[in-house]
């Protein structure tokens, strides 16, 4: 996988009741499957200190990407606002492709110039839906 000279800024919010959500230790009986809770999504503030998943709504303003899997709420959920971030893809995603952000905070190929104001990112790698792909944020 490529490096990238500039490492991930990120912030520290609480995370609402919607993003708290119990994974568990993989493999382990009463632990989610997959795993992942909703690391590499975008979120949103929705509360003071607060964030939650990003819908992608015309009015949202994402702040960025979930780095970790915040079990409960409340608990730290760690965001990326700057650098290059792993993203879960919605859908089929190209090298270059200008990223917005699908109803379950997955990132989806913006349509230019008609979704221009909703982008948040761009694409540095490919990937197929369910996958994660490289993302320049621009949140």
């Amino acid at each position: 996988m490529a490096t990238y000279d500039e490492s991930i800024r990120a912030i520290t919010l609480d995370a609402h009741d919607d993003l708290g959500d119990y994974t568990g230790v993989p493999g382990l009986p009463g632990s989610a499957s997959p795993n992942k809770g909703h690391q590499y999504c975008f979120v949103k503030v929705s509360g003071a200190h607060q964030c939650n998943l990003a819908t992608g709504a015309a009015n949202e303003i994402v702040i960025g990407v979930m780095q970790n899997k915040p079990q409960m709420a409340g608990a730290a959920a760690t965001v990326a606002i700057r650098g290059v971030s792993l993203v879960e893809a919605g859908g089929t995603i190209t090298a270059g492709a200008a990223i917005k952000v699908n109803g379950s905070g997955n990132g989806v190929a913006a349509t230019l110039p008609g979704d221009v104001h909703l982008v948040v990112g761009v694409a540095v790698g490919g990937a197929a839906s369910g996958q994660l792909v490289p993302v320049l944020l621009k949140v």
